[in-house]
């Protein structure tokens, strides 16, 4: 992730590291079946250089990893996040349906999209949000199910950071049950590991799923007629797969 350091024995030299490497070039490069030369042309940069990105022994830029992820269709998980994971702002209700519309999500596809962005940052800058908008808030266990090869390790410990482990662990779960639903085992099984992870340190604080204008009415409501994961996740909120179009 950018602002951390990488460390290249090789040749020495520290490098800032970012969420695409050099093994996700080579393997979107064989995947298109183009040679170094090809597919350094429709990259605008030398054979060379990206052979010593290949190898790790050059970083890859942002502006490249984008263009890079267009051009050989690689996952938007591969994308860098804007500045670190550690810095990651919380976004308006706007900016997120419009990032999750580029990412595919169905509820907003009738927006019109802009440059992907890395989806565990738009979950993360959304768990953020002092309040959400149900529809943007029903579409976050989409993101988990669309991009489950996202950095969860990146993504817990920024979580872990801002007191969030609670809400990440309720969208996982509500994630899971889904894929469940859909009969999708070797997913659901992924997100059944990193439920398992986030766990370990669940806050005992009850927080809303981004609703801090919830009244004390709705409040207690939601206390005794939440789902059995907001109850297990200490979080205010109805949230759960039955709410969910795309669950079926």
């Amino acid at each position: 992730m950018i602002g951390d350091l990488k460390y290249y024995n090789s040749c020495n030299i520290i490098w800032p590291e970012v969420d695409m490497t050099g093994k996700d070039l080579k393997l979107g490069r064989e995947q298109k079946g183009w040679t170094q030369e090809e597919a350094a042309s429709r990259l605008s940069v030398s054979q060379p250089y990206l052979s010593l990105m290949e190898k790790g022994l050059r970083p890859v830029p942002e502006r490249l990893a984008h263009k890079a992820a267009t051009a050989f269709g690689l996952s938007a998980t591969t994308l860098p996040v804007e500045t670190s994971w550690e810095s990651v702002q919380p976004k308006d209700a706007k900016t997120l349906a419009t990032n999750l519309a580029s990412l595919g999500y169905p509820g907003f596809a009738y927006l019109k999209s802009k440059r992907k962005k890395n989806p565990g940052e738009v979950l993360l800058s959304a768990l953020g949000a002092k309040y959400l908008e149900s529809r943007v808030a029903e579409a976050l266990p989409w993101l988990l199910l669309a991009y489950p090869d996202l950095d969860w390790q990146s993504l817990v410990s920024a979580a872990k950071v801002r007191d969030l482990q609670n809400k990440l662990g309720l969208v996982t779960s509500v994630a899971r049950r889904v894929a469940e639903k859909r009969g999708e085992n070797e997913k659901a099984e992924l997100l059944r590991k990193q439920e398992s992870v986030l766990q370990r340190s669940r806050l005992f604080l009850e927080d809303t799923l981004c609703n801090d204008s919830l009244t004390q009415t709705e409040r207690r409501w939601l206390e005794t007629n939440r789902p059995d994961e907001a109850k297990f996740w200490r979080v205010l909120t109805d949230l759960s797969p039955e709410h969910l179009s795309y669950a079926v």
